[in-house]
């Protein structure tokens, strides 16, 4: 999982779990928050970096809750065949799998 999209600007899956821990832990009302956030993110993401993933995300959710996603996006997506005669168990190499090809 370190190969995070680049959808999301450049950020890490550990600095996104991180982000994520410190919005859930630091009250939106802190004077300082933005400067917190990032710290607990590391060294590398600033409070104005940290301000602007918290915007995109905000402005991502709104879009997916609006039920105006267009799932097909205008291209083609990757799909995968399987029999539907067998048992079909997932597992976690599945999903690292399906990551590292950028499908899910």
């Amino acid at each position: 999982m370190d190969k995070f999209p680049d959808v999301l600007c450049g950020w890490s899956w550990e600095e996104n779990k991180l982000f994520e821990l410190a919005l859930a832990v630091v009250d939106e009302r802190h004077p300082d928050r933005w400067e917190v956030v990032a710290a607990m993110v590391g060294g590398q993401k600033t409070a104005q970096d940290v301000h602007k993933h918290y915007v995109i995300l905000l402005e991502d959710l709104q879009f997916i809750e609006s039920g105006k996603l267009d799932h097909e996006l205008g291209e083609t997506q990757p799909c995968i065949q399987v029999d539907c005669t067998q048992s079909v168990c997932w597992t976690d190499d599945d999903n690292n799998l399906l990551v590292r090809l950028d499908i899910n």
